[in-house]
Parts: structure tokens; sequence; C-alpha cells
């Protein structure tokens, strides 16, 4: 799959009978779906009761959004996997799901990336600036402008995906439906490939503001370390646990994709030099770390928790059956990393 199931391209006919790609991954779904739909459910239920008066709130939302959109694909890619609901579903999944699948995947990565900036600018932007005032006031941690910022991630995405699904227009049948590609209208052939670069080249050039805005974070933090006593260095710590787990989600779920995604791409060309094999093996790697992108659903609200101290009390005074609102209003003041 990618953006419109490539998994069935042709020339993979040997890979739809593959033990690991059509007998071990729908239960890999299945089992992502059946931890991640609580979780996000209940994390989208005690955020959406957080007020949005912050950019890293705004974009945590928009994330735990993202997340059930994706979500709600899951059980469609399993049952036609599992050979359920015959030519129509594969169809449905070509045309719609499927391209839902990678917008929500895509404008996630998009979020993170946005979230490191804000994070940027809140820890290290004040040293960068004379007037700390302005710093504070910077576009970026400003919840208007957030919100901006975040739909425009969803319109890029939209504008990205939404033509895969209209061009994917072509009359199914029971065999053109195991070949998202034979759906497609020859524009929509281009516009799929041309959408796939785009996809990649965003989260490369999201991954390299992660490593800008984090490693100048760390910067900042060690040079904390060295400055305050002791009561200073625990709000590093607390600081790193959020960012140290965004990071590892970034990291353990969408990077190795992408590094199979490019080869995988190339060997689909017409002209590509990629043996049957070879294109065989890059599948297998590119479906396995394809789910480990999808599996990101279910480590997403550890982020919500260890990064927005309002979400965290939100629900920890829901757990102990506390007034969450007692509970914001007693806590100290926040860390470097919470809101």
């Amino acid at each position: 799959m990618d953006l419109a199931n490539s998994s069935h391209f042709p020339g993979n006919q040997s890979d739809v009978s593959s033990v690991f790609t059509r007998r071990a991954l729908p239960w890999l779904y299945l089992a992502a779906c059946a931890a991640g739909l609580p979780l996000n459910g209940a994390a989208a239920w005690i955020f959406f009761r957080v007020p949005s008066d912050s950019a890293l709130v705004v974009y945590l939302k928009n994330m735990a959004v993202a997340d059930l959109l994706m979500l709600a694909t899951f059980p469609f890619r399993v049952a036609v996997d599992l050979g359920v609901g015959g030519w129509r579903l594969r169809a449905l999944t070509c045309r719609y799901t499927s391209v839902l699948f990678y917008a929500s995947m895509y404008v996630g990565i998009l979020l993170m990336g946005l979230i490191s900036l804000e994070r940027y600018v809140k820890i290290v932007g004040p040293t960068r600036c004379r007037c700390r005032c302005r710093c504070r006031g910077h576009f970026l941690r400003d919840p208007g402008a957030a919100r901006v910022l975040a739909a425009l991630a969803w319109g890029l995405l939209a504008a990205c995906a939404l033509p895969n699904a209209a061009l994917t227009r072509r009359p199914a049948d029971e065999e053109s439906s195991r070949h998202c590609v034979r759906l497609k209208t020859p524009l929509g052939v281009q516009w799929h490939r041309a959408s796939t670069f785009f996809s990649v080249a965003l989260f490369w050039l999201t991954l390299l503001v992660l490593a800008f805005s984090y490693w100048s974070i760390a910067r900042r933090i060690c040079r904390s370390y060295r400055r305050v006593r002791r009561d200073g260095a625990g709000v590093g710590r607390k600081s790193n646990r959020g960012i140290l787990c965004l990071l590892a989600v970034f990291f353990v779920c969408f990077v190795p994709y992408h590094v199979c995604r490019v080869p995988y791409t190339l060997s689909q060309m017409p002209v590509s030099g990629f043996g049957r094999d070879r294109r065989f093996l890059l599948f297998q790697a590119k479906e396995a770390t394809l789910f480990l992108s999808a599996a990101n659903v279910c480590l997403d609200p550890v982020i919500y928790f260890l990064m927005c101290r309002k979400f965290r009390e939100s629900l920890l005074a829901r757990l102990s059956r506390r007034d969450p609102g007692t509970a914001i209003v007693v806590a100290g003041a926040p860390s470097v990393s919470d809101i």
C-alpha cells in the first residue's frame, strides 16, 4: 500500500500469496487496532476537554484526530488481507481507505515537525533573542497561528491525496481490483507517483527539522545542567521525557519505512533494473516497516501524556475521580516541556 495500495502493482503476483503479508500482517493490524482504539478513544475523550490555549495542545489534538482517522482504515485493511468482502471491498480500499491511511500518517508526521519547532522556540528561542517578551509571543507558540498551520498541514495533504481517490475511477471487477494501479486513469498513475515522491520528501524535510530542533534543545538543556541547581536539573529531566518519547516514536515508526520506501519506489519503475526476487524482498520489507508506521497510533497517547501537563493532570484527575480543574489549579509551575 502506498497512497493507493501499491502492494498490488503488476509484477507482484507472487507477493499476493506471501505468508507474511497475507497471514501475519492482518493479525498484527488487528492487534494494533484493538490496542489503539481504546487508547486513542480515551485520549480524545480527555483531550477535547482540555482548552486549546497553547500551540502544543492544538498540535497534539490534531495528532489525535489523525490517529483516529488512521485507525478507521485498519478494519478495511484486515478484511481485504483476509479475503473478506470480495472485489468490491478491495476496490473501496484502493479508492478511499488507503488514501485516508497515508494522508493521516503524513499529517501526523508534519505535526511532529511543528511540535519540534514549537519546542525549539519555547526552550531555545528566548536565549537567541534580545527581547524575551517578543520571543515568548513568537507566532509558532500562538494558538491561533497553530490552528492555521495545522489547517495548512491538513489542506496540503488533502490536496496531495484526494486526486488519488478521484483518479482511481476506472471500472472495477474481480481481476482489476487485485491491482489498484489498474483502477487508475493514466493521469492517476502519474499523480500517484508524483504524490508518493512528494510525501517522502515531506518526511525527510520533517526529519531535518526534528534533528535541528532537538539537537539545539539538547544543547540548551545540557548547558542548563551546568548552571542550575538540583531543582533546575529536575526540570531538565522532565523536558527530556517528552522530547525523547516523541523522537523515539518518530524514528522507530517512520524512519524504517521511508528508508525502504525509496528503493521500493525505484523498483516499481518500468525500467528499474531490479530483479523479481529483489522486488519481492523490497515489498516484504516495505510492508513490515509500514506496519511500524501504523503502530504509531498505539504510541502517540504516551506522547500526549508526557508532553502535555494539562492532558496528564486531567487524565490522573479522572482516574482518581477528582475534579480535573482542581488538579490543574493546584499544580506547580510547568516545566520546559509542559503546557
